[in-house]
C-alpha cells in the first residue's frame, strides 16, 4: 500500500468525524495499514493522506456522488492500478461532505 502521510488539518478532520458517527457504533481502528473508521471488524472509511476512503457499494447512490466531488477517485491501496470498486477516495477540500459519506458507508455496511 502507498504510505500517504496526512496533514494535522486532515487527522483534526478525521478525528472530528470519528466522533460524530461514534453514536452509530463506530470505533476508530486500523485496516490497510491506516487509521480506520470500523463497525465490528469492518472498516467502512479510512483516512488515506489528505483524504479519506469510504466504503459506500459501488451501485449506490452515495458512490456516485461521492465520485463526482472534485478530485474524488476510486481507491486503489495498493497503487498498482487495481481499485476497490466499492471504495471511493474523498479530498479534505470535500470535508463538508464526509459526514453523509460516513452515514452512507454505515447504511452500506449494515446492508
Amino acid at each position: 500500500m502507498e504510505k500517504l502521510v496526512p496533514s494535522p488539518a486532515a487527522v483534526a478532520a478525521f478525528d472530528t468525524l470519528a466522533a460524530d458517527v461514534a453514536d452509530a457504533g463506530v470505533t476508530v481502528g486500523k485496516m490497510f495499514g491506516a487509521t480506520s473508521l470500523m463497525v465490528g471488524s469492518k472498516a467502512i472509511g479510512c483516512l488515506h493522506g489528505d483524504a479519506v476512503a469510504f466504503k459506500l457499494g459501488r451501485d449506490s447512490t452515495g458512490h456516485t456522488e461521492a465520485l463526482a466531488l472534485p478530485n474524488a477517485v476510486l481507491f486503489d491501496p495498493s497503487g498498482m492500478k487495481r481499485p476497490f470498486k466499492d471504495w471511493v477516495v474523498v479530498p479534505l477540500a470535500s470535508v463538508e461532505h464526509w459526514p453523509a459519506l460516513a452515514d452512507a458507508a454505515l447504511a452500506f455496511t449494515a446492508g
